[in-house]
């Protein structure tokens, strides 16, 4: 949907199936009376997720045809892309896993060439006000516990090793806008313990590494000067803002983005997703009691990293909940955990959601805005405590309107 601070739809990784038939059946299922909700007389954006498997079935010609066809006949569009879960990302076991393929290798290369040839194929790019620009998020490089951390040459290995590969991906996309004048950028998402994990990681990795490499690639495959290699660097790799992840690192927003202003880097798309949190009592019966309502929330399936700040405001960080469960102890003061709780709850008993930062991130969107792309992404209806569970299409309803509400009330 055109919102008055962008396009705005909501993720498709919320849709479990791993094949193309799976994806189509879904948003067929789904996206018509969502619209019809919300959106029945305009456009309706989708935030597009294919696995590997379906970014592959989708590249036979009679399927993408059937897609574009059926995205004309609702009057909908895909603005959008997620490039981060790679393979299945519903009913298994995902956890560290959904790095994997990363950055290191040909498999993630190749991923997500194909997504990006796939998305210049259904911009709408002849729709009123046409989309001639547009991003695909992706990994923050890799998992950092993959890697020996303190090892300063294992880590430069790594960041070199990864940077090289998203390069040739960088060069596609200078090809696709030479070829057919659409601007495309692939937007790393920085995560809690992923490689890139905040938002001064990524302004540091951009600087040190992605620079001088893609100043020499871009230089040796096109014969771009250094300023306009430079350029088309800042257009073509940009920042995924997903605000549960820079909340639970209690990054400010307005504090991120004024740093990559001064740098020059631009935010591709908006990714707007609550995190859970909770402070502390002094009462150790009453920190036991929110310990016990986090315990609800320590399921199998995804990472759920836990940041814990200290009184003094140091910052201890957990891999996952069942490793900051037992590692609590009285010097926490508030805790915030990469779980993807629904946008329109404030309050889960004793624990909080972030919601209050997404209101923040709209606010400076509105004031100046730093993207076209906002996209709803909580996928974590299917492991959400029972009492919460609602209808999918529901879920997924009320989180567009509760987004569209507070973008009419920004102040």
């Amino acid at each position: 949907m055109k919102t008055p601070l962008g396009h705005l739809g909501y993720c498709t990784n919320i849709h479990a199936g791993e094949h193309w038939a799976d994806h189509f059946i879904a948003l067929q299922h789904a996206i018509p009376t969502i619209k019809q909700k919300l959106s029945p007389d305009a456009p309706f954006g989708i935030g597009l997720r294919l696995s590997n498997i379906a970014s592959v079935e989708l590249t036979q010609p009679e399927r993408l045809k059937e897609f574009q066809n059926w995205l004309t006949d609702n009057d909908c569009y895909v603005f959008t892309m997620n490039g981060f879960p790679y393979g299945g990302f519903h009913n298994t076991r995902v956890k560290d896993q959904v790095h994997a393929p990363d950055w290191r290798t040909p498999e993630r290369v190749d991923y997500t060439i194909r997504l990006f040839r796939l998305l210049t194929a259904l911009l709408p790019i002849n729709m009123a006000g046409g989309i001639t620009e547009a991003g695909i998020s992706t990994s923050p490089l890799s998992y950092r516990y993959w890697f020996q951390w303190n090892n300063r040459d294992e880590r430069d290995l790594a960041f070199e090793a990864t940077t090289q590969r998203l390069m040739t991906v960088v060069e596609e996309l200078v090809r696709i806008k030479q070829a057919e004048g659409i601007s495309l950028h692939l937007d790393l998402e920085p995560e809690p313990d992923g490689l890139l994990e905040t938002g001064d990681e990524f302004i540091e990795w951009f600087n040190l590494y992605l620079l001088p490499i893609g100043l020499e690639r871009l230089n040796d495959e096109f014969g771009l000067s250094a300023g306009e290699a430079e350029a088309a660097l800042r257009e073509h790799v940009q920042l995924c803002y997903d605000v549960c992840h820079f909340a639970v690192g209690y990054e400010r927003p307005e504090e991120v983005l004024k740093k990559l202003k001064d740098n020059d880097l631009k935010v591709g798309k908006i990714q707007i997703s609550a995190a859970l949190k909770a402070t502390f009592p002094v009462e150790e019966n009453s920190r036991e009691a929110v310990l016990d309502q986090f315990r609800q929330f320590n399921e199998p399936t995804y990472l759920h990293q836990v940041v814990a700040r200290d009184s003094n405001g140091d910052l201890m960080r957990f891999p996952d909940l069942p490793e900051a469960l037992l590692a609590f102890d009285a010097s926490h003061v508030e805790w915030r955990s990469h779980f993807h709780v629904p946008l329109f709850v404030a309050d889960y008993g004793l624990l909080q959601s972030t919601q209050e930062d997404i209101t923040e991130v709209l606010r400076l969107q509105k004031e100046n805005p730093f993207t076209q792309q906002l996209e709803v992404e909580t996928y974590t209806w299917e492991v959400l405590p029972e009492d919460m569970k609602l209808r999918l299409n529901d879920s997924i309803g009320r989180e567009l309107e509760w987004v569209l509400k507070e973008i009419l009330n920004v102040k």
